[in-house]
């Protein structure tokens, strides 16, 4: 990411996010009723922030270098950042006063040995593993049924999001929520490229997703940033039909940039006794397709 991209990111990252922002809502009174502007005025974010309205205006057009950590606190509380919004925040600062150094860790694209195993392990469950740019390194035997829909795409890796936006038709099928799904995929990549713009694949995936999707392209100009960490899917397999699964989501403390995603059902639902049914089909058929070409690191 260049300078000028950099500033052009925080910029529309800040100017999004106090537009959605009313004086009401921030406890200003909102004098006149024909506002230029939709959301905060610039000075009113500075004076919730406690810095003078030239400082402000500095860091909107990408002068983040130097904030310190109570000045960005501040404007995370200006601006009622959330837990993700507010991570996002601190990673454009670090990257732009460490511009010139810039990193470029590259995401991965394989296992350990023993990451997989435990993946093996956990028979009852669908298990998988995702890197920040959503290319799926790794599964078990049951996760590889339940996204065989995925799966049956011909690009390698592959990849949940490409699948989302690039194959839409069938991404509706598979995903009961599918608008909630692709506003989630987008945001978690805008969070990614936050932590690692010098990931160069990141970089042309978003560029094809930009060129090729026209949803995509609405949804990443929202500069809306998300974590993937708890909650509720719901599927439509062709198979055993839907599923209303719950997943945790967590980070591989001894891989870092993988994510490794569980789903569950509580016992004696519905959705429990389809799993079932599920690995029994998954058991008879050993041709499901793979999730990469890649091989397990050492």
């Amino acid at each position: 990411m260049s300078k000028a991209e950099l500033n052009a990111e925080i910029r529309d990252f800040l100017s999004t996010r106090r537009a959605r922002i009313t004086p009401e809502q921030a406890g200003l009174p909102a004098y006149g009723g024909n506002r230029r502007v939709k959301g905060l005025r610039r000075e009113e974010v500075a004076m919730l922030a406690g810095v003078s309205v030239d400082y402000y205006v500095r860091m909107e057009r990408g002068g983040l270098a130097g904030a310190s950590e109570s000045v960005l606190n501040a404007l995370a509380e200006a601006l009622r950042l959330d837990e993700a919004e507010r991570d996002h925040l601190f990673a454009l600062a670090r990257e732009s006063g460490a511009h010139g150094a810039q990193r470029k860790r590259a995401a991965p694209t394989a296992v350990r040995a023993g990451v997989q195993q435990m993946l093996d392990a956990m028979t009852d469950a669908p298990a998988w593993v995702r890197n920040g740019r959503h290319d799926i390194v790794a599964m078990n035997p049951l996760a590889r049924a339940l996204y065989s829909p995925v799966l049956t795409t011909p690009r390698r890796p592959a990849n949940t999001t490409r699948f989302v936006y690039l194959e839409p038709d069938a991404a509706r099928e598979f995903f009961v929520d599918y608008d909630r799904i692709a506003n989630d995929a987008a945001a978690m990549l805008r969070l990614e490229a936050g932590k690692n713009p010098g990931d160069k694949a990141l970089i042309e995936l978003v560029g094809e997703l930009s060129t090729r999707s026209e949803l995509f392209g609405r949804r990443w100009a929202q500069h809306d940033v998300k974590f993937h960490r708890s909650g509720q899917k719901r599927l439509r397999h062709p198979v055993v039909g839907e599923l209303d699964l719950d997943f945790e989501g967590l980070e591989l403390a001894s891989s870092p940039g993988l994510h490794l995603n569980v789903y569950t059902a509580a016992a004696g639902t519905p959705t429990a006794d389809a799993l079932k049914l599920l690995a029994s089909w998954a058991a008879s058929h050993d041709d499901l397709p793979s999730e990469s070409v890649a091989t397990p690191a050492t």
